[in-house]
């Protein structure tokens, strides 16, 4: 086990080779990974917070958070065979607890291997999505600083840096903050997005607060940006790692570990695989897509990011539509209990999904829940592999 074994190599992400019904994978962060250069940047000076670093010689914990799970359902556009038709999609939220400010102000946040920033409402924000949840007072915390993009602290009267990030069908804009972080008894000095607009679409309908990025540091706004990072720079974890356990049952939790790996959780013996491009996702490299464990030539040489903050498994349009005429699930669920098992090629392993990993079945029948996803270059095209 790679928890017992030592530190494996730098920005490899660690799969259970059996997946039923849950999804467990942990990904490491390599700490010289936050000096990785952005663009736009300039040579502005970071400045540093001795307040909350840690002594060289700490040598850190591990701390989980326990994830809630929300269901819901939303109607999206699909186009299959050149027809646009509208679609229920039955979506997936994990949710935990964040901590910002001084004194503390609790936040839940999903844990989002797809994105790069913590992003939770502010005060400063009156539409709706954002005032039914809760927000940060900036005013209230003795320990924030109002920033722009660069790190450099705004001046009192003068416009601010605003960011807009697109999520799925709607848009959160806001401005730079920085303060203090806290996951449990992990904590760290943090720049991050106040939200000052949310579309109402999804943003209404989901019951977290906000979203905390962990992809890799060329996705957040700045190393500063990065919660991750800060933590494994502050030498405040056991390992420069963390570890996510996703269950679709109520019979056990769902949880994160920032620092450790919990093997009570693995499904299998425990794999790496190395990031293959350094987009900023957590993205590998698959050799094809299996149908009863046999190759299908679909979709060789395919690139696959793990994103804890997408629901259900997406792909590029037209593979999506040929795996699903190969697989040939019945809209009256006839051949159910005959289908095959789904497997993507990693390495010598193949990540392998029952029916009832792919298949969406309901009162109203049986559809294949594959969602067609185009992600253009040059992150692009990939499949996402989302939530169980």
């Amino acid at each position: 086990a790679p928890a017992q074994a030592g530190a494996p190599p730098p920005q490899r992400g660690a799969m259970s080779a059996r997946v039923l019904g849950r999804l467990a994978l942990a990904l490491l962060l390599d700490a010289a990974a936050a000096n990785v250069a952005r663009d736009g940047q300039g040579d502005a000076q970071i400045k540093e917070h001795r307040h909350l670093e840690r002594d060289s010689s700490h040598m850190g914990t591990s701390h989980s958070v326990s994830l809630r799970r929300q269901l819901y359902r939303s109607k999206e556009a699909q186009q299959f065979r050149n027809k646009l038709t509208a679609k229920v999609v039955h979506k997936t939220a994990y949710y935990g607890k964040v901590e910002v400010g001084t004194p503390r102000q609790s936040f839940t946040v999903v844990f989002d291997t797809g994105s790069g920033n913590l992003m939770i409402p502010s005060t400063y924000c009156r539409s709706h999505a954002c005032t039914m949840h809760r927000s940060f007072d900036r005013k209230a915390s003795t320990t924030a600083e109002d920033i722009e993009a660069d790190g450099s602290h705004s001046r009192r009267g003068a416009p601010r840096d605003q960011i807009t990030v697109t999520f799925g069908t709607g848009e959160i804009s806001g401005v730079f903050l920085q303060d203090d972080v806290c996951i449990g008894s992990l904590c760290s000095n943090v720049r991050f997005v106040g939200a000052t607009d949310e579309t109402e679409d999804p943003f209404a309908s989901f019951n977290f607060d906000g979203v905390l990025g962990l992809a890799l540091p060329q996705m957040s706004q700045g190393p500063e940006f990065s919660v991750m990072d800060r933590l494994v720079s502050n030498k405040a974890l056991k390992q420069p790692l963390f570890s996510v356990f996703l269950s679709d049952s109520s019979m056990e939790d769902s949880e994160i570990t920032f620092g450790d790996i919990k093997q009570e959780h693995m499904a299998s013996p425990m794999f790496w695989q190395d990031v293959s491009r350094p987009t900023g996702y957590w993205q590998v490299q698959i050799a094809d897509i299996t149908i009863g464990n046999r190759r299908q030539h679909l979709c060789e040489d395919c690139q696959v990011a793990v994103d804890t903050g997408t629901s259900q498994l997406a792909g590029p349009t037209d593979v999506i539509n040929e795996l699903s005429r190969r697989l040939n699930v019945k809209s009256d669920c006839s051949n159910y209990h005959d289908l095959p098992m789904l497997g993507f090629v990693m390495g010598e392993h193949t990540l392998n999904l029952d029916p009832s990993d792919y298949v969406d079945k309901g009162p109203d029948g049986c559809e294949v829940s594959l969602m067609p996803l185009d992600v253009p270059p040059p992150n692009g095209p990939l499949f996402i592999f989302g939530d169980p």
